[in-house]
């Protein structure tokens, strides 16, 4: 497993770190205004998202491996709802630095 705090890149790592912590504020600060996201291939809701499979229902990224810059990762992902599963992450960071897209599924 890699620590989120060794993750290469620096948006993805605030990304990981907020999930992880539950900081809704700090998931907010990760994304860019405007953000979008997918989930095994359908685009989703963000905010609708973020809060069914990862705040209200505890979720966890435990990363295993990264790679394309750390922009893409794979995770066993975990939450109260689902149990755990091995998931595929890919992320798109602004020029501010800021995840602006975000696809996810089962690896």
């Amino acid at each position: 497993m890699i620590e989120p705090s060794q993750l290469s890149d620096p948006a993805v790592r605030a990304f990981v770190t907020a999930v992880n912590a539950g900081d809704q504020q700090a998931f907010r600060a990760a994304v860019a205004p405007g953000a979008t996201m997918s989930d095994d291939g359908s685009d989703r809701d963000l905010a609708q998202w973020s809060e069914k499979e990862v705040f209200s229902s505890a979720g966890h990224m435990a990363v295993v491996s990264e790679s394309d810059g750390g922009r893409a990762l794979v995770v066993d992902y975990r939450n109260d709802t689902w149990g755990e599963m091995r998931t595929a992450w890919r992320f798109d960071v602004d020029a501010d630095g800021r995840v602006s897209r975000f696809e996810t599924g089962q690896a």
